[in-house]
């Protein structure tokens, strides 16, 4: 009986520590959904350089399933990803003006130099007809194990790839192993994943002599060789997984057009010169002829996103003559309308693009169009303005500065781009 009563005793003990364990899993289970459905961030204050400045800290956990799934009832290959409207996000960014500074261009740091304001912050874009997920860091970079990128074009072009790696560093942190002489053009590694992501500075992606100083003061026109792609992305291309090309605000410039290595015209020529002024949008068709040509003809094994141009939202002036952007909120497509010039540069990508995708047929697949221009023409808040500077008032609130309306705080409405970029790619959508 003894033997018996001790059995039974230890049949009683481990179901008692069975239940025990079992609790104890229940409990920690519960508590973790709790603190994960439920992580808030708030605004905190750091100093830089002695100075008190806000900066927006991020949640502590980064979500990977999102709450904004596609209905059941949405075809998805017929959505516009870029038709759409910015709603709020009481989240906001992942990444904060203070955990990224190792590559964010201090331009666009705008929490740091002193913007008052963070509601730009917390919106994210939202397509009609569809859901769009969070851009997940974490995911992007399991699926880019072993690639490379390249994002290639102007300042807004290095304003894009700073974005992305801001995202990607909540994850990893990138390392730089390559720049150019005048650190124009960059290259970053991601060592747990094997990921390189490249920025290549070609503001016109064909050849050009440029003479201009830091601050875009030009001491003589640009002298632009229409017909003669730039090399410095060109001979990268076929080795890339994925590329992303863009142009247009540079053409803008003064400007002397060569064609066959001969002089042809000019835009904005001096009234002393004997050139005909052919206009920018003369040169920038015939570039991008030739810039879709080469993509189509070419052997890269990757995917190549061609970007429209990125509207800017300067008022009362120009970024030469004293135009600001004060708006702190999105605004309606009924409040805003693109610029003249700006409608040009857009029409003769989309004709250029629509023409190579025709010529290309079935191949045409490696080749897609990123329209950005409709989501960002609501973001005239999103602009640094006066804080392209640090604390530009902090000597004089009166004080006149220079406004930066076409570059974008970073965070800001520029990460989202990646928001569709990844969604595109996740799903093999067009976008279209």
């Amino acid at each position: 009986m003894k033997l018996k009563w001790e059995s039974m005793s230890n049949v009683q003990q481990n179901t008692f520590l069975i239940k025990l364990v079992s609790a104890t899993l229940i409990t920690c289970l519960a508590f973790r959904f709790f603190v994960f459905q439920f992580g808030q961030f708030h605004p905190v204050h750091v100093s830089v350089n002695g100075d008190s400045v806000p900066q927006i800290s991020p949640p502590s956990v980064i979500l990977s399933d999102n709450e904004d799934q596609i209905p059941g009832d949405i075809e998805v290959e017929k959505c516009d990803l870029f038709n759409g409207k910015w709603i709020r996000d009481p989240l906001g960014p992942i990444y904060t003006n203070g955990s990224c500074g190792i590559v964010v261009d201090s331009h666009q740091n705008c929490i740091t130099n002193g913007r008052p304001d963070s509601g730009f912050l917390y919106w994210r874009w939202k397509p009609n007809d569809c859901s769009l997920p969070r851009f997940d860091p974490r995911r992007f970079l399991q699926l880019m194990r072993n690639k490379s990128w390249a994002i290639i074009g102007d300042s807004i072009a290095r304003n894009h790839v700073e974005s992305l790696l801001c995202l990607l560093s909540t994850v990893e942190k990138p390392v730089e192993v390559y720049h150019d002489e005048n650190y124009r053009s960059k290259r970053w590694n991601f060592p747990f994943y094997n990921l390189t992501v490249s920025n290549i500075w070609s503001p016109f992606l064909v050849q050009a002599a440029i003479f201009e100083d830091s601050n875009g003061v030009s001491s003589a026109a640009v002298q632009l060789h229409l017909d003669k792609l730039d090399n410095t992305w060109t001979d990268l291309l076929p080795s890339l997984d994925y590329a992303i090309i863009s142009s247009g605000e540079w053409f803008l410039k003064t400007a002397v057009y060569h064609e066959n290595a001969n002089p042809v015209g000019c835009h904005g020529c001096p009234e002393s010169s004997n050139m005909t002024d052919l206009g920018f949008d003369y040169a920038y068709n015939t570039s991008l002829r030739h810039v879709m040509d080469f993509i189509a003809k070419s052997n890269t094994k990757g995917m190549v996103f061609f970007g429209t141009s990125i509207p800017d939202h300067f008022k009362n002036g120009e970024w030469h003559n004293g135009g600001t952007c004060k708006k702190t909120e999105p605004v309606s497509e009924d409040e805003v309308e693109m610029k003249v010039l700006n409608k040009i540069l857009r029409d003769v990508e989309i004709n250029q693009f629509e023409r190579v995708v025709t010529e290309m047929g079935q191949d045409s697949g490696k080749l897609k169009l990123l329209d950005f221009a409709a989501m960002l023409l609501t973001r005239p808040d999103g602009h640094p303005g006066p804080y392209r500077e640090f604390r530009p008032f902090d000597k004089d609130k009166n004080a006149k500065v220079q406004n930066d309306c076409l570059h974008w705080c970073l965070p800001g409405p520029i990460d989202h781009l990646n928001d569709v970029i990844l969604e595109i790619i996740m799903d093999g959508r067009t976008g279209k």
